[in-house]
C-alpha cells in the first residue's frame, strides 16, 4: 500500500509541474493591486535580452504584427497579456503596444503582487 501511495504522490508532483504552460522565465514588475483575469489565449512575452514570444513561440519584433493579426482573425474583442521583464525600458514596451494599437486590440501588462 505504501508503494502505491508513493507512486501516486510522485505522479501528481510530476503532473503539477506541467500545468503551467508558460515556460519563458521573466521577472515581472511588482504591483500593489491584484486583478484576476480570465485565461487569455494570446500572451506576448519579452525577456530581458529582448527575445519576443507569442504564445511561447519565439519570433522577431518585425514578425510580431503579422503573427498577431493571424491570431486575432475572427475574434470580436481581442486581448493580449503582455509579460515584460522589469529590466526592459519603456521604449521596448511602447514598441509592442504600438503593434497592438495598430491592430486595434487591448493589451494588459502582467505584474506580480508585492509581498508585505
Amino acid at each position: 500500500m505504501n508503494d502505491i501511495m508513493f507512486f501516486l504522490l510522485l505522479f501528481f508532483l510530476i503532473v503539477s509541474t506541467l500545468v503551467n504552460p508558460s515556460v519563458v522565465k521573466l521577472t515581472l514588475p511588482n504591483s500593489k493591486k491584484v486583478q484576476e483575469m480570465n485565461k487569455q489565449e494570446i500572451t506576448i512575452d519579452v525577456t530581458k535580452d529582448q527575445k519576443y514570444y507569442l504564445n511561447n513561440q519565439q519570433l522577431e519584433l518585425d514578425a510580431l504584427e503579422p503573427a498577431l493579426k493571424a491570431k486575432i482573425a475572427g475574434l470580436t474583442d481581442p486581448t493580449a497579456v503582455l509579460r515584460f521583464d522589469k529590466s526592459l525600458t519603456i521604449e521596448d514596451l511602447v514598441s509592442v503596444l504600438q503593434v497592438g494599437a495598430d491592430l486595434k486590440m487591448k493589451m494588459v501588462l502582467a505584474t506580480q503582487p508585492t509581498t508585505k
